[in-house]
């Protein structure tokens, strides 16, 4: 009788053993971890309430609502989000980042979901008009951004005295109110967006630069073909390009990768 009982209770424990087993692995399955750098408006940010809103939050979270996974956002400066995803800290990132074939030899995207380029912002009454006009002058940008990398490559051709880096667009517009510098190169929908009700500051040039934006993965993530197919239907049925009306008040333009299905990026 006790020899049974103790077999019955081995049987039992190890029953109980692999439940909670599979059990924890089906709560894993179900959790999105997504890195962002909080504090790029309007991508993803913290608005008057504390509450992580943005253009990247709502698509990655509907994103999640499809495939019944429960995202989590966690606040990543952008340089570290690229380590983030490669370590497994996070299964995703977003913060408008831009697919390169640089980055994918290392990470991998879905398919792009924002077309956008870069532009010049100054304080309106520096007097600088374009480009040009920031020879020896201190320019700005997000630190690893493709801001970064274009001021870098054509520091020498636009004569910039120094190229200072920050981790956020808030911070940079803050000193190029105060003139601690001169410009900051960033991209266009955001300063856009930062400065639509701001007469402090002025675009004054746009620098065409062909990126598009999405979702980055670790390295051939299965994570990353998931979201790919929900994105394709998201264009699909509109609800990108109705999110898109909601952050930038306009309509998303029929060729852009907002509404067109795309190819996952590959090298």
């Amino acid at each position: 009788m006790s020899v049974k009982f103790t077999r019955r209770g081995t049987f039992v424990a190890t029953l109980t053993a692999v439940l909670a087993m599979s059990a924890g692995t089906m709560a894993s399955a179900a959790e999105m971890k997504v890195g962002a750098n909080l504090g790029n408006v309007p991508w993803e940010f913290q608005n008057e309430k504390g509450e992580i809103v943005g253009f990247e939050i709502d698509v990655a979270k509907e994103i999640g609502k499809r495939l019944n996974m429960n995202v989590s956002f966690v606040n990543i400066p952008f340089n570290g989000l690229f380590a983030a995803v490669q370590s497994g800290q996070v299964d995703a990132a977003v913060s408008s980042i831009t697919i390169t074939k640089k980055r994918l030899e290392s990470v991998s995207f879905a398919q792009p979901y924002y077309d956008s380029d870069q532009s010049l912002a100054v304080r309106a009454n520096s007097g600088i008009k374009s480009l040009e006009g920031m020879a020896s002058k201190v320019a700005a940008v997000d630190t690893g951004s493709t801001g970064d990398m274009w001021s870098t490559q054509n520091q020498q051709k636009y004569k910039f005295s120094d190229i200072r880096r920050y981790e956020g667009l808030a911070p940079a517009m803050l000193d190029l109110a105060a003139g601690r510098i001169d410009g900051y190169v960033s991209d266009i929908p955001a300063v856009q967006y930062y400065i639509k009700d701001k007469p402090v500051y002025q675009v004054v040039e746009r620098i065409p630069t062909g990126e598009q934006y999405s979702m980055m993965f670790a390295k051939n993530s299965p994570l990353a073909e998931k979201v790919d197919a929900e994105i394709t239907k998201m264009k699909q049925d509109g609800t990108l390009a109705k999110i898109h009306e909601q952050w930038f008040g306009a309509k998303a333009e029929p060729n852009s990768s907002t509404v067109k299905v795309m190819e996952m990026p590959k090298l």
